[in-house]
């Protein structure tokens, strides 16, 4: 595989996860619509997915929501904000979506659905965690549950947003690839 090829198909996807991810921008402009109906689940999955050398995958994926994190938080508070005490443990669940996307050997509606339900279950039993978070919920199984409940709306929308946005990257992708033979990989000769 030519180094041409490799730089191409990485700089195509990390375009694409970068464009995704301003689309986040539009979920503060309406929040009451748009509350978690963002991309950073496909994006993650479709990095997972996508790019040969994993820990592109990974690098790509988590340094694009980290940065945009940055700007929302920013628009939100009209502060830099770097980090919080929850960052922890939503690029942990990030990173597990990443991985997810690595499970996907094929592209198809069917793969990429499964995916982005187990990925939502990840986000919703991990983020909803009480004991990680404030006082809201009492920091026992019965505030898990509490939690779990009053989040639903939440992941709802995420898994809205997971089919919107899998459906634009993927299918975008795969097009691109039935098109331009150079974001192909291709195997290599058996010797």
């Amino acid at each position: 595989m030519s180094l041409q090829k490799i730089n191409t198909r990485t700089i195509v996807l990390i375009l694409m996860i970068v464009a995704a991810a301003a689309m986040r921008l539009l979920s503060f402009k309406f929040p009451y619509l748009l509350s978690n109906f963002t991309p950073v689940g496909a994006i993650a999955l479709f990095g997972g997915a996508y790019f040969t050398d994993k820990w592109k995958a990974y690098l790509a994926v988590l340094l694009t929501l980290f940065a945009s994190d940055i700007l929302i938080n920013y628009l939100y508070t009209s502060k830099w904000v770097l980090w919080y005490g929850g960052s922890f443990w939503v690029y942990l669940t990030f990173a597990v979506m990443v991985f997810i996307g690595s499970l996907i050997k094929k592209a198809n509606v069917g793969n990429v659905a499964i995916a982005s339900l187990a990925s939502v279950a990840v986000h919703w039993l991990i983020i909803d965690m009480p004991w990680l978070y404030g006082s809201l919920y009492p920091h026992n199984l019965a505030g898990y549950g509490q939690s779990l409940v009053a989040a639903i709306p939440f992941e709802r929308n995420m898994v809205l947003g997971d089919i919107v946005f899998c459906a634009i990257l993927f299918g975008g992708f795969e097009l691109a690839k039935s098109k331009y033979a150079i974001l192909r990989i291709q195997k290599e000769p058996a010797i």
